[in-house]
């Protein structure tokens, strides 16, 4: 099974690359995020036409997750447990064949030491919460998504320069780290564990052409999907089309 993650950066605005790209490279099931839109406003008719199964967590022009598959989709969660005061939506769970898969998009943060940096942090804290349950109950888990953190030096084209600002300060890169510890794998790292490659690029000067990018879009998968890792790839061609998503997608395939 083939499954990927992409932030699209407005679904109702590259719907069409999203439907090609699923379709030439096979993919099974895509998790989405920044969708921009409401349930209602969600493009379901093309997506339905093709053959895909949705689920849609959205909220009007920001945030919003996704999950489209081939197979039914069973069992849908939306929104992360632990703050019910929490109403962005930014998480969506479901079951996929005998798979638990989700889409997460978690906070930017903004700037750091802010009440949005503190939001981002809880977020990620509720996330290991989430982690824990699927371990004590032994579910196969996949979480792909944007998690607005580059784990290492290595994911920063710019390690001394993004030190210490958003997506690579030390407390988001030691709140991932306790995900990872929690006994999940990043499947990318897990099969690159030398190679420097980027996922987010951003639109301003010449980001992507000159490669000055971040590894901040990222698959964790429970012990049990772990060992069904074959493939993970970074995939930047559609990051070079006009008007693209300031992200790639990520893919990951299990046996």
């Amino acid at each position: 099974m083939r499954i990927a993650s992409w932030n699209v950066n407005s679904i109702r605005r590259r719907q069409e690359a999203v439907l090609a790209w699923a379709e030439a490279t096979r993919i099974d099931v895509l998790l989405l995020q920044e969708t921009k839109v409401t349930d209602e406003q969600f493009p379901t008719a093309p997506f339905a036409a093709a053959g895909w199964q949705l689920a849609i967590f959205g909220e009007p022009q920001r945030n919003g997750v996704a999950i489209l598959a081939r197979q039914p989709i069973e069992h849908v969660a939306r929104g992360l447990e632990g703050d019910d005061t929490d109403g962005q939506a930014r998480y969506i769970e479901a079951t996929v064949a005998d798979l638990r898969l989700a889409s997460v998009y978690v906070p930017n943060g903004t700037e750091v030491g802010s009440d949005k940096f503190a939001y981002k942090l809880a977020f990620f804290e509720r996330l290991g919460a989430r982690l824990d349950q699927a371990r004590q109950n032994e579910t196969p888990l996949l979480i792909g998504g944007d998690y607005n953190v580059a784990p290492e030096p290595l994911d920063v084209c710019d390690p001394a320069g993004w030190e210490g600002g958003i997506c690579f300060h030390l407390d988001e890169r030691r709140a991932w780290r306790r995900l990872v510890n929690r006994g999940f794998t990043d499947a990318f790292r897990a099969l690159n564990p030398t190679k420097r490659a980027y996922s987010f690029w951003e639109h301003k000067g010449a980001a992507f052409k000159t490669d000055e990018g971040v590894r901040i879009d990222h698959h964790l998968l429970s012990p049990s999907l772990a060992d069904r890792l074959q493939d993970c790839a970074i995939d930047r061609i559609p990051r070079s089309a006009k008007d693209a998503s300031d992200h790639a997608p990520i893919w990951v395939e299990l046996g």
